[in-house]
This record gives structure tokens, C-alpha cells and sequence, in this order.
């Protein structure tokens, strides 16, 4: 007994040391730092997340904690930026397998269970509020807009959070009717029991919203091609069922007590591989329509905003746009005395 209580002890002091380790430079962005933190083991073997921050503001004792999207990691460095300016500490996360956390020989993006997330969003909550943070606003785009969603509205949750801003959360699919009310449903089925079927093969075409982002199709980003896939990526049906799943939850309503910022481009539009000027002021993944819909299922402290010619990451949009996704994010929380 007690043998296994000194062991529980050594294991609990090792893991507290590295999640409280030393900062590294990020070679990716200037002037923020990160640190890598093994989690559990799950199905696939090791995992990690990574945190990403900036320089701490020592007097000020709020933070935002961003969560990327599928297919994604944290590059948008302006917006962390922007949150120091408007007196906020920040901080981002790459989720277990995404961009800085991806390890070889794992399946990219691949989960069987939004949950699976939960423990890399405590962790990073956990380390702001160990560095001085008294207020938590959680902060999500497109897949991690619904992980955040399930996150703040899971009882079970670790962490405070004490406001919600979501950037074009991904709350519903994209398709006709049969689709969604049909194919997805058996998709999702079978993703329980077979997890690892293919149920759509990668591309070697860029897509329409990569033509629309990078600096050598149409857009003005440069960004980690292995991290942010300009092809799309296989997808398998295990992760189709965890969307589905979460996005059922969504639609039966979350009941979230915080305040929650709800933001999309005010218009859609259909994506192909062919180049249309279209593709930069509009959200070509998601449907703006059915975000804004269940969106009012998180919580009775809802607030919708729609972002005029936006795309589907807001703070991606073209200069006058993003910025007044910035203008709407922090004139939002201060209205909320955030």
C-alpha cells in the first residue's frame, strides 16, 4: 500500500514538473513561446498537446485560450496580438494530432470521441490559471468551435470558463437533406463499429478554401502545409460518428450559463476546385444559416453576429473584414464586462 502511494506521489510530481516546465520559443510565430505536454496514452499509443502563448502581462489576470479548427493548428498570430492590445494574456492549444502535437505514424485529425479533446483544453485553462489568470473566455474555430461548445456545456468539466466565443463553429454539416438525414446517420453508425473505414480519400487538388488562404494561389497567408493540408485529407468514418455525436448534442441544447458569441460570415457559398473571387468573402464550408440556427441551442446568453463578406475563419478574411471581427469580438466581451 504504501509502496503504490509513493509511486502515485513520484508519478503525480513528474507529470506536474513537465506540465510546469520551461517555455521554448516558437519557431513558428515571434514572440510567442510554447511547451509540449504528454497526456495519456489513448487507442493510437502516445499523445501530445502543445501550448502556445504569448509573454505573460504580469498585471493583467484574464486570458483567452483559442482552439483551432480540423485541419488546422495555431498560426494566426494577429489574433493573439490583438488580445494583448486590448489587455488580455493568450493562449492557443494544437490539439493531440494537429500541427505541433502530431507525432509520427498517427492518423491526422482522427478521433472517436469530441471528449478526447477535453483533457487537452483543461490542461491549457489549467496552466493560465496557474500563471496568474482569474478569468477564462474560451475561444473557438469551425470543429473547435464545437468542441469548446461540448466543453463548456459538459458538467463534468474541470475548468471555469466565463465567457464563449465561437468563429464559424462547425455545429452541423454541410449537406442536402438526404445527406444529413440519411447517408450521415448510417455513416455514423458504422463509424461505432468499423472506426478505421474510409469514407472519403485525399485529394491532389487544392481545394477551393485553400486557393482562397494561401499566398501562392489567391490569399496572403503563408502557413505549414503538413499541419494545414492544402489537398484534403483522408476521412475516416470513426470521426464522422464523434461529429455526429456532438452535433446531436448541440441540437438537443447544451444549457451553457456563460455568454456566448456566436460569429459567421453573412453569406455561404458552394466550393468547388475551380477558382471563384467568391471564395474570399464568403464562408464556403459551412452553412452560415444553420451555425446562427444552433447556435441558439448553446445557452440562454447567446449573441449572434454576422461578419459582412467573411470567410470561414473570420480572422482570415481580408484586412477590413477581420478587423471587424476583432472590432466585434472585444466590444462584445467588454459589453459582457469581460
Amino acid at each position: 500500500m504504501i509502496k503504490k502511494f509513493i509511486l502515485s506521489a513520484i508519478t503525480l510530481l513528474s507529470s506536474c514538473l513537465y506540465i510546469y516546465g520551461q517555455y521554448t520559443p516558437d519557431r513558428w510565430n515571434m514572440g510567442y513561446l510554447t511547451k509540449t505536454i504528454e497526456q495519456p496514452n489513448d487507442y493510437s499509443g502516445k499523445v501530445v498537446c502543445t501550448i502556445i502563448k504569448k509573454e505573460t502581462m504580469a498585471d493583467v489576470k484574464k486570458a483567452i485560450v483559442y482552439v483551432h479548427g480540423y485541419n488546422d493548428y495555431f498560426f494566426q498570430s494577429a489574433l493573439g496580438d490583438s488580445a494583448n492590445a486590448h489587455g488580455y494574456n493568450f493562449y492557443a492549444v494544437d490539439l493531440r494530432k494537429y500541427g505541433r502535437s502530431m507525432l509520427p505514424n498517427q492518423d491526422a485529425f482522427y478521433c472517436k470521441k469530441m471528449k478526447e479533446y477535453f483533457a487537452d483544453i483543461d490542461t491549457t485553462i489549467a496552466i493560465a490559471r496557474a500563471e496568474g489568470n482569474e478569468e477564462i473566455i474560451l475561444m473557438g474555430h469551425s470543429t473547435g468551435g464545437l468542441s469548446t461548445s461540448l466543453y463548456v456545456g459538459d458538467k463534468k468539466r474541470k475548468q471555469k470558463v466565463d465567457a464563449l466565443v465561437l468563429n464559424s463553429p462547425f455545429l452541423d454539416w454541410n449537406f442536402g437533406w438526404a445527406m444529413e438525414g440519411l447517408a450521415m446517420p448510417v455513416v455514423s453508425f458504422l463509424g461505432g463499429i468499423f472506426p478505421k473505414f474510409k469514407v472519403q480519400g485525399g485529394s491532389q487538388e487544392a481545394s477551393g478554401y485553400s486557393q482562397s488562404l494561401l499566398n501562392k494561389y489567391n490569399g496572403e497567408w503563408y502557413y505549414n502545409e503538413d499541419w494545414k493540408m492544402t489537398f484534403a485529407h483522408e476521412k475516416r468514418s470513426g470521426w464522422v460518428h464523434a461529429i455526429q455525436r456532438g452535433q446531436r448534442k448541440v441540437h438537443k441544447g447544451l444549457k451553457i450559463q456563460c455568454p456566448i458569441l456566436v460569429m459567421s460570415s453573412d453569406k455561404s457559398f458552394e466550393e468547388s476546385n475551380d477558382w471563384k473571387e467568391e471564395y474570399k468573402h464568403a464562408d464556403v464550408v459551412l452553412d452560415v444559416k444553420e451555425i446562427h440556427k444552433y447556435g441558439s441551442k448553446l445557452g440562454k446568453k447567446v449573441t449572434h453576429k454576422y461578419i459582412k463578406g467573411g470567410m470561414h475563419d473570420l480572422i482570415l478574411s481580408e484586412k477590413p473584414v477581420r478587423d471587424e471581427a476583432y472590432k466585434t469580438i472585444f466590444e462584445w466581451l467588454k459589453e459582457n464586462g469581460k
